[in-house]
């Protein structure tokens, strides 16, 4: 598979690159926690990349054009089923791309990749189903359809009230954030649905939920982003890439703001990545896929230590 993906790229004019793990910088995420690394308690911490995005952003904003990395990324706490705090991360960013011609990359390359192992004829379980053509649901249609309810018009008490009857009670109270409750509600009762008879692109998410994705110009009450699930497992996240620094500086104090909500350590941002934006970030849209979760569905495992040599358990 690893050897596939390389080809795939190849074939398609990306350049392979290879950025380091540690870096000072680190791009913030209100619900992902890096490690930090010193070597004496005075020094700055550098950080354990949580994706290797900040730094693959700096290489495109210094010509590099499209590229695309087969690397590991490390996320504090993140251990289950489908989680490991290390694990490997395909990355790309295409050059001039939007995110709907990735979300084409995307279904081109998991096509590829999975008529590669079917060559060896170990029909694996997975085979069948990450074959079929993708297909493209928008975040509000998604709620739509499983909970009856348009979720992007309606009011925070109505979302709260949404969440009290189809989520979990104990996470549903008074003081919860809108976004909280949404995140609740898709965990618990929308991704399972997703994917089922064949892979599921998740598109246009909440504008509040953007990351660092462009705001829709066709309806700014959502972002250029989206997600693929195949059998409820989410495998992908890609976005239409923000390349405003000052838009970057203000999302970064949003999600610290969130992070300090939840208990969580504000973290320094990514400064680095911010002066490369502001030297000309090209128009792009980039790709972080789980590949020890493609190998699961793939394989049909239902736990992701079968699918990484030595989990965090044995490492």
């Amino acid at each position: 598979m690893l050897t596939a993906v390389r080809v795939f790229f190849a074939d398609r004019h990306y350049l392979e690159v290879d950025t380091p793990l540690l870096s000072c910088d680190i791009v913030i995420d209100a619900h992902v926690d890096p490690f930090s690394v010193t070597a004496e308690p005075s020094e700055s911490p550098f950080f354990l990349q949580t994706s290797p995005e900040a730094l693959m952003k700096r290489m495109v904003a210094a010509g590099s054009g499209s590229i695309f990395q087969i690397t590991h990324s490390f996320r504090k706490g993140e251990t289950g089923q489908r989680h490991n705090p290390e694990f490997t991360m395909l990355e790309w960013y295409g050059i001039d791309t939007s995110y709907h011609d990735q979300m084409t990359v995307v279904q081109d390359l998991v096509h590829y990749v999975t008529a590669a192992v079917a060559v060896d004829g170990s029909g694996l379980p997975g085979t069948e189903l990450l074959q079929e053509t993708f297909s493209r649901t928008t975040y509000n249609d998604a709620f739509l359809r499983t909970l009856r309810a348009e979720v992007l018009d309606l009011s925070d008490a109505d979302i709260m009230e949404l969440a009290s009857r189809h989520a979990a009670a104990e996470s549903c109270h008074t003081d919860a954030e809108r976004d909280d409750l949404l995140n609740l509600m898709l965990a618990e009762c929308i991704e399972p649905t997703l994917g089922q008879n064949k892979p599921e692109f998740l598109i246009d998410y909440p504008v509040t939920q953007a990351a660092l994705a462009q705001v829709n110009p066709a309806d700014p009450r959502t972002a250029c982003r989206f997600e693929l699930y195949a059998d409820g497992i989410e495998l992908c996240n890609g976005y239409q890439e923000l390349t405003d620094p000052a838009e970057l500086a203000r999302r970064d104090e949003i999600q610290n703001r969130n992070r300090s909500a939840h208990g969580m350590p504000v973290l320094p941002g990514a400064m680095r990545l911010a002066a490369a934006m502001n030297s000309g970030l090209p128009p792009c849209s980039g790709v972080a896929l789980g590949f020890d979760r493609l190998v699961m569905v793939l394989a049909g495992l239902n736990d992701i230590s079968h699918a990484i040599p030595f989990p965090v358990s044995r490492a």
